[in-house]
């Protein structure tokens, strides 16, 4: 008997919510559904999503950023068959393959020339996990300086660095030697570094929840003050980086130039799970200091053939396709297109990003009706007001976008490289009706918020 996929999928179909809430996590299925995001999607292609239905969603989630190159892209599709075809010998462990070598390479032409070294993980937290182990080793420090309101990831190292509280309750105790400063306040930065014990100052140039960023003079300052007390400079760019922002690395729009880069999600192609830990050859060689060190870090999968095949052909697509200057351009295009919007709308206080990582800033109007109005949100559940613009967007428009963080009045877009002024207008024409409705306040804007507060009641 062989295994049939297409016959799996027709015969189970529609099974997926009561499956996913018997058999893996049922609160995020109730979730789901009390904001009526519960589609059965069949197929993705390009920046679209599609349902059993047939009905076309313009997904600006991305995979949270994986998705880069859009889904199903026929270069990844025909690298990955042509890999499964050649039978590679995969995972033989005590070898040393051909592809991972190449990977490496590219992506060490990528970087800046003080990189020498790359380390292949499964996913963005244990590319974090990598970082944080050898900036402890290479400098002899324990201590790690990360930012409020940071992501890394949410396994036991970059969790003891997350600015998330929502993340980290009831977790704890974390990992001992993680202290947190404000992202951007330089002062309280050289207040842990002149101590003498930081092993590595850990950011994102931009911060994911929320969409932060702190000035270029900023970072000018840290580059110089971590060099200075001898702390590594290590780049989180698990979803800023690869084109992301309108460059291939975030950090070098403020000059950077990191000891430890980190690097996933787009990097897979949105086909099979990469990531990498990109360092010096100092640091790479202090940890494989010698032949009895040289397996001291490592990965059961980190060099699985069909994630090199993945990476490269993404790297590939990113260079043919020109996505970065793609990324650079629309991104432009969505900030004038939207910009509009901020002065026509009194809810819609900013809009701010860098390339196509984008935030929509929500907040109190001025005038008396439309505040009370919010003010009646925000008492029912802090942040409410930008579910409001999501489900709309999503049910009536067919557009999936997210909240950039808990409690915030921010919608984030991610939208895949690939994406150009015919989405960029679609976009902009969707969100100018949604923010149309709720000034006028709009029953479809305000059923769907008591949706939201009864489930939220209902779930506390």
């Amino acid at each position: 008997m062989s295994f049939d996929l297409h016959g799996l999928l027709e015969q189970r179909s529609g099974e997926n919510f009561k499956l996913y809430g018997e058999n893996i996590n049922p609160q995020l299925v109730r979730v789901l559904r009390s904001i009526g995001f519960d589609r059965y999607y069949v197929r993705g292609e390009g920046a679209y999503l599609y349902d059993v239905d047939g009905k076309r969603y313009l997904d600006f989630l991305a995979g949270f950023g994986v998705f880069a190159l859009g889904r199903s892209h026929p270069v990844l599709k025909q690298a990955l068959h042509d890999a499964i075809d050649a039978d590679l010998p995969n995972l033989i462990q005590l070898d040393s393959a051909l592809l991972p070598g190449l990977l490496a390479e590219a992506l060490l032409a990528r970087c800046q020339d003080n990189m020498g070294r790359v380390l292949f993980t499964n996913s963005g937290a244990e590319s974090v996990e990598a970082a944080l182990k050898f900036a402890r080793y290479a400098t002899k420090r324990s201590r790690i300086i990360f930012c409020d309101h940071a992501f890394h990831g949410l396994t036991y190292g970059p969790l003891s660095a997350n600015g998330g509280r929502e993340f980290r309750k009831g977790f704890g105790p974390y990992l001992p030697g993680f202290d947190e400063v404000p992202f951007g306040d330089i002062a309280a930065l050289e207040r842990e570094l002149v101590q003498g014990d930081v092993a590595g100052f850990l950011f994102e140039p931009i911060q994911g929840k929320g969409v932060n960023m702190a000035p270029a003079s900023y970072w000018s300052q840290v580059q110089e003050l971590c060099n200075k007390h001898g702390t590594l400079v290590i780049a989180d760019e698990v979803q800023t980086g690869l084109g992301r922002t309108g460059k291939m690395w975030a950090h070098e729009h403020y000059g950077l130039q990191p000891d430890i880069i980190t690097t996933s999600k787009a990097l897979s192609g949105g086909f099979i799970p990469v990531g990498a830990m990109i360092s010096t050859k100092k640091i790479s060689d202090a940890v494989y200091s010698s032949m009895a060190r040289a397996v001291v870090h490592s990965s059961t999968f980190k060099n699985n053939q069909l994630a090199m095949v993945a990476g490269l052909a993404t790297l590939q697509v990113i260079d043919d396709e020109k996505l970065i200057e793609r990324a650079r351009v629309t991104g432009e295009a969505f900030l004038a297109g939207l910009q509009p919007l901020v002065d026509r709308y009194e809810y819609l206080h900013e809009v701010k990003g860098q390339g196509l990582m984008i935030a929509l800033v929500f907040g109190e109007p001025q005038s008396a009706k439309l505040r009370a109005r919010f003010k009646m949100l925000e008492r029912a559940h802090k942040g409410l007001f930008s579910q409001l613009i999501i489900g709309p967007l999503f049910h009536r428009h067919g557009i999936l976008t997210q909240v950039a963080g808990d409690e915030m009045n921010i919608v984030k877009l991610l939208p895949p490289l690939i994406c150009g002024q015919e989405e960029v207008d679609y976009f902009v024409a969707a969100l100018d009706d949604v923010l149309n409705d709720a000034h006028r306040n709009s029953s479809l804007i305000f059923e769907f918020g008591k949706t939201l507060v009864k489930a939220s009641l209902h779930r506390s």
